[in-house]
């Protein structure tokens, strides 16, 4: 149980999972402070960040001595600007992973070869267990890549050989379909989550019940004002994403989502957070 939490069996447990651990200093900084002031209950690790390194593991794992603080996961990464650890991988551009669009596309088209895409998959969890000495307890996908026609196959199979304790990510939203309506992004994550709790639960593989966190970053949002709508019929074991962060150069190169990181810091760190959970009825599993 988070720090937050009151031991009121009434409260709903949700996960508030903070992604890209590893892909800068300073985000996992940000990431391993919110964890300690009980203020986030799991993370997911980019191992093919460039950034990423056995000492980062160790920092994170430590949390977790003594008393289990946070769920670690594996963040599979597919797409650019970061490049494959795997010989051979096809298809890529420049050396690095396709953009997200043209993966998309591929998908959609049939057209990634699944062999290729399982042993990406598969380095990646070797890398990460070999950093954390143990299997993630969970394994999602960067820019919910792991939802993917191909894509999809393919990470089902590794985690039901190799990590079959693991459960993975869905992201189909509990919010009514008229607001699914606004938020296209949100949508199209609930579609292709449909078939992918299917064929996860037709291999035996756990999922978490529901789904929440999506917004437009280049809006720039209140980010006060918006979390609290993600609480919104969230079920117990229900996941919300988050990307809390400090911006620093290798960040800044990277990725586009910056600043905004350090306002969703800001929010999970301060006083207001823990008596919206409470309000809620909810709680850090």
């Amino acid at each position: 149980m988070s720090a937050e939490g009151s031991g009121n069996p009434a409260l709903r447990r949700i996960w508030l999972c903070a992604d890209d651990y590893g892909i800068s200093p300073s985000v996992n900084t940000a990431i391993r402070n919110l964890v300690m002031a009980g203020r986030l209950n799991a993370t997911s690790v980019m191992v093919a960040a460039p950034g990423f390194h056995r000492a980062e593991a160790i920092a994170l794992n430590v949390l977790n001595a003594g008393a289990p603080r946070v769920a670690i996961g594996l963040h599979v990464t597919l797409t650019a600007p970061f490049r494959p650890m795997s010989a051979d991988f096809w298809p890529t551009q420049d050396g690095a992973f396709l953009p997200l669009q043209q993966m998309l596309l591929r998908g959609s088209l049939r057209l990634m070869r699944r062999k290729t895409l399982a042993i990406e998959i598969a380095t990646q969890l070797k890398t990460f267990v070999i950093a954390f000495g143990r299997a993630p307890d969970f394994i999602d996908g960067h820019q919910h890549v792991h939802l993917l026609p191909k894509v999809r196959e393919a990470l089902l199979a590794v985690v039901k050989e190799a990590a079959p304790e693991a459960w993975v990510r869905q992201c189909g939203s509990v919010v009514p379909l008229r607001r699914r309506l606004s938020d296209r992004k949100a949508l199209l994550l609930d579609l292709l989550s449909r078939t992918f709790r299917q064929k996860a639960e037709a291999l035996g593989i756990a999922t978490n019940p529901a789904f929440a966190g999506t917004y437009d970053f280049a809006a720039v949002p209140d980010f006060a004002t918006l979390f609290p709508t993600f609480l919104e019929r969230m079920p117990d074991g229900g996941l919300i994403m988050c990307h809390p962060g400090f911006v620093d150069a290798e960040l800044a190169r990277l990725d586009p989502l910056t600043t905004q990181r350090e306002r969703e810091y800001a929010y999970f760190a301060g006083d207001a957070f823990p008596a919206v959970l409470r309000a809620h009825g909810v709680t850090l599993s």
